[in-house]
């Protein structure tokens, strides 16, 4: 995808940035349990679509980054998971 291609398409997955070649987000929480469920989460989300972020969480945080390594830039399958993730977080995950 080009730059303006992810501006754009940015606009349509809230809480999302680009930086460094990728799309990421970090979500709160408020305990450890309550992370490790929406990392589970995600995971299954990352099974399911066979496209794997990049997961980073700690005691009260998650934060997920999405590129497509075969191509080596942002594609729309990053969206699409990224939009299946911000489903998670208003579903009461997050």
């Amino acid at each position: 995808m080009t730059p303006e291609e992810i501006a754009a398409r940015l606009s349509s997955v809230e809480g999302w940035e680009y930086a460094d070649g990728e799309i990421r987000r970090t979500f709160r929480f408020k305990n450890y349990d309550e992370t490790l469920a929406f990392v589970n989460a995600v995971a299954r989300i990352a099974i399911r679509e066979d496209h794997h972020p990049e997961i980073e969480f700690g005691y009260r945080t998650c934060t997920v980054r999405y590129s497509t390594h075969a191509i080596g830039g942002i594609s729309e399958n990053d969206f699409i998971c990224a939009e299946e993730i911000n489903a998670l977080s208003r579903g009461g995950c997050a």
